[in-house]
């Protein structure tokens, strides 16, 4: 996924082990039963592909002492093993996730971007005006595939349980497939072996030494302050952070942090523009273009000048 906790996949289903008497039985059951099952099959395909998550909504990382240590704990592993790189999760794009879901279609994204509006007045009122202080300490992984800095437990976790609940709830009502059965367990992924599938058949397994000595490191604290509803498939930002189809501000915002926001904004879109223009004169085809007109107009120019000075001539 694209960079999201679905590590825990059901596989029963596609690897059944079956004794010696079942597969006589299922031999005997083939010729009537084959042609359902192969429907059957395509059936669950359709509705697995159908249902599987492409929006989430985001906590950003936007402390640079997190962003720091986290590049810091990257930096020592691929110095031990440099194949890793295409394993790393990239600064700008840290977050922790607090629902996923899937939205077929433009109206059920504007629907989508109505419910977590929506949501605001009812986090705030469940926060009362309090902080919510998310601590990071510690390394952890999922089955040595998935890397992740640690959420320590605290009154504000608990608070943090709340607040994803009461907005998949509302995701739901508006009836967004939001959540899943699992148990939200909040963390912050700093690399995973499915960002690249050649790495993942090469690596099997992340060795735990090689981050060793982060296991207990604090990080730092990030201040719940926004919500975002991301793409997992959209284009990223310039920055690396996902493309965001909408945000709310939690909490009392005081002008200079809603200017802040603001420029925020403004500065990511011409480095959009900006980016664009890269690409396009990258371009060999456009960089031709422009080198054939610039020695046109070089041309040009040299010989309006010799002819200036034709006629200047008191000999002409």
């Amino acid at each position: 996924m694209m960079e999201m906790p679905f590590v825990d996949i059901d596989i029963e289903d596609e690897f059944a082990i079956c004794s010696t008497s079942e597969v006589n039985i299922k031999k005997k059951r083939k010729r009537t039963a084959g042609r359902e099952n192969e429907e059957d099959t395509e059936r669950k395909k359709k509705k697995k592909k159908q249902y599987r998550p492409n929006y989430f909504i985001s906590i950003p990382i936007t402390n640079p002492e997190i962003t720091g240590g986290i590049q810091a704990v990257q930096d020592t592993i691929l110095q031990k093993d440099h194949r890793l790189s295409k394993a790393m999760v990239h600064c700008g794009s840290l977050h922790v996730t607090l629902l996923v879901m899937h939205l077929s279609s433009k109206e059920e994204v504007s629907t989508a971007v109505g419910a977590l509006s929506d949501s605001k007045d009812l986090v705030e009122d469940l926060l009362k005006g309090k902080t919510v202080d998310l601590s990071f300490r510690g390394i952890d992984h999922f089955r040595n595939e998935v890397g992740f800095v640690k959420l320590a437990e605290s009154d504000h976790t608990a608070v943090l349980t709340e607040v994803a609940g009461t907005i998949k709830k509302i995701f739901q009502e508006k009836g967004i497939l939001a959540g899943g059965d699992r148990a939200f367990k909040p963390h912050l992924t700093f690399m995973k072996l499915s960002k690249s599938p050649k790495l993942h058949k090469e690596v099997k397994k992340i060795d735990p030494s090689l981050y060793e000595k982060f296991k207990c490191h604090y990080f730092g604290d990030e201040i719940l302050h926004r919500l975002d509803l991301c793409s997992m498939l959209k284009k990223k930002q310039p920055n690396g952070y996902y493309y965001c189809e909408s945000s709310i501000i939690l909490g009392k915002t005081h002008d200079a942090e809603l200017v802040k926001e603001a420029l925020h904004r403004e500065t990511q879109a011409l480095l959009s523009k900006l980016d664009q223009i890269k690409k396009l004169l990258s371009s060999p085809e456009v960089r031709k273009k422009l080198s054939r007109e610039l020695f046109e107009e070089r041309h040009n120019c040299t010989s309006k000048g010799e002819s200036g000075v034709d006629s200047g001539s008191p000999n002409a």
